[in-house]
Parts: C-alpha cells; sequence; structure tokens
C-alpha cells in the first residue's frame, strides 16, 4: 500500500471532518435534535483529549501497523501554528495524530480499516 503524499497536517484536516460527521450522524441517528445538546455531545468524542485517549488504547492493542504507525507520526509531528485551546501541546499533539491516521484511511479508500477504527472508538466513548 502507497503512503498518502500528503501531510500530516492535511491528513489531519480531513481526519477531523470524517471524524465530526460521523459523531454528528451517529447523535443524530439516536434522535438528538437540540443543537446545544449535539455540540455538547460532538465534543465528548472529538475533543483532543478524547482523540489522544483513542489514539493510546489502539496503539495499547497494536491495532496499527508500521506503515500507519508513520502516518501518526507525520501527524503528530507537523508543524501547526494552531495552539490547542482545551488540552496541553502533547495531547494535541496526539490527538493531530489520531486524526491523520483517520484522514489516511479515508483518503487511501481504506474502508474497512475505517470502520474498525469508528467502532473503537464509538466502544471507548461510551465508557
Amino acid at each position: 500500500m502507497e503512503i498518502v503524499p500528503y501531510n500530516g497536517t492535511t491528513l489531519a484536516f480531513i481526519g477531523d471532518a470524517v471524524m465530526t460527521l460521523w459523531v454528528r450522524e451517529r447523535l443524530v441517528r439516536a434522535g438528538y435534535q437540540k443543537p446545544n445538546d449535539l455540540q455538547k455531545m460532538t465534543s465528548h468524542y472529538v475533543s483532543a483529549k478524547a482523540q489522544a485517549h483513542y489514539l493510546n488504547v489502539l496503539i495499547e492493542k497494536n491495532f496499527f501497523d508500521e506503515e500507519e504507525l508513520e502516518i501518526i507520526k507525520r501527524g503528530r509531528n507537523a508543524q501547526t501554528k494552531t495552539i490547542a485551546k482545551n488540552a496541553d501541546m502533547i495531547t494535541y499533539r496526539m490527538a493531530t495524530g489520531f486524526e491523520a491516521i483517520v484522514g489516511y484511511y479515508y483518503l487511501s479508500g481504506q474502508c474497512g480499516k475505517l470502520e474498525k477504527l469508528w467502532n473503537e472508538v464509538v466502544e471507548q466513548g461510551e465508557q
């Protein structure tokens, strides 16, 4: 499998959009309709703290192969001008690595791996 030729921040940009859409769709399908509730619950899944947690759990479970770990590092080590609002820099960088792997799976058409990752996120998010 060829590594997608995008930098870490671009992969994270797409990954953030994919995660946000997944979460919002899940909440709406579950019957939530009030914008304030939707926003609060969405941030439960897509906050830097939550995403860093998901990544750490998945790494502990050996979810990723070597190539995927390189993509995560590409995202984690990307130089950004963005400053985390509600997280320390380490947590923010880990979350960016998580978003990068989501973006990588999406852009490289790895729907099966993306679905497995999403199932792990849902399991972790419900704990």
